[in-house]
């Protein structure tokens, strides 16, 4: 259990390693072992690093976890000094070369502006919802090597392990497309890492708003600023290094890219 001291102490230390790009080689303190414990340090960490949130990862916690820690997905903030643009262009997305680093394949889903409830129980009530739905990359990274070996709870106390989001091209004509019937592809320096739909996670991409939705609310919140949604992994979290450059296809629905570069220290 992580008393009020050591939610501080962990907050703190992340923060500081990310300003600082550098690594952690053990976690904090006392890692979390509930949910409510893990976005306690986050939102703690949310408040001392002061960026404004512009967006929000997803993430799927598998069994028999899900089970164990009451939900089967998790959440964590993006900064919008950390989202990128891929049209016409391959950014250079910064990464803790000390710590995680992952590339994801993942649809964005934007929140229109003025959202105040309730939350959508289907599909067709989250698009009502949605103003803009674009082809993504999320990068995966923490200061913390083990970010994801030890745990939802632990992942969800750094940010989620997200260090930026790419934004691709507009997805077309989505309101009348079935999201979960894209077949993606990820490439890590053109070579392929895996291949998948959005059915296979869970209640798909319109899930992972409703989810997260919920769970803002139930964090006390803000939810009515508009905001993206990075709605979870489709093709896995594929694992990457310094300098390599990740590809995420989406069909004939276009692709992006990103090259992954050392973080260094953020200026004042």
């Amino acid at each position: 259990m992580t008393t009020e001291t050591n939610t501080a102490q962990i907050a703190a230390a992340f923060v500081a390693a990310r300003r600082a790009g550098s690594g952690l080689a053990t976690y904090p303190s006392e890692k979390p072992s509930t949910l409510a414990e893990a976005y306690t340090i986050q939102d703690a960490a949310i408040a001392l690093d002061g960026r404004p949130v512009v967006g929000w990862k997803v993430g799927r916690i598998n069994a028999p976890l899900d089970t164990e820690l009451g939900a089967n997905r998790l959440a964590g903030p993006i900064f919008a000094d950390t989202v990128f643009s891929a049209e016409g262009n391959t950014p250079e997305l910064p990464v803790f070369a000390d710590g995680f680093i992952a590339g994801e394949a993942e649809m964005m889903l934007h929140v229109a502006e003025g959202f105040a409830g309730p939350i959508p129980t289907n599909d067709n009530e989250t698009k009502a919802i949605l103003d803009e739905v674009r082809l993504g990359i999320e990068v995966a990274s923490s200061p913390y090597p083990g970010i994801n070996a030890d745990g939802p709870c632990v992942t969800a106390s750094d940010f989620g392990n997200n260090a930026g989001l790419v934004l691709g091209p507009v997805l077309a004509d989505w309101q009348a497309l079935d999201l979960c019937a894209i077949v993606v592809t990820t490439e890590i320096d053109g070579v392929v890492v895996g291949e998948a739909t959005a059915a296979t996670m869970l209640d798909g991409p319109y899930g992972a708003v409703r989810f997260l939705l919920a769970n803002l609310v139930a964090r006390g919140i803000d939810v009515s600023q508009g905001f993206w949604v990075s709605t979870g992994a489709i093709t896995g979290v594929h694992q990457a290094l310094v300098g390599q450059k990740v590809t995420a296809s989406f069909g004939q629905h276009g692709s992006l890219s990103c090259i992954l570069t050392a973080a260094g220290p953020k200026q004042a």
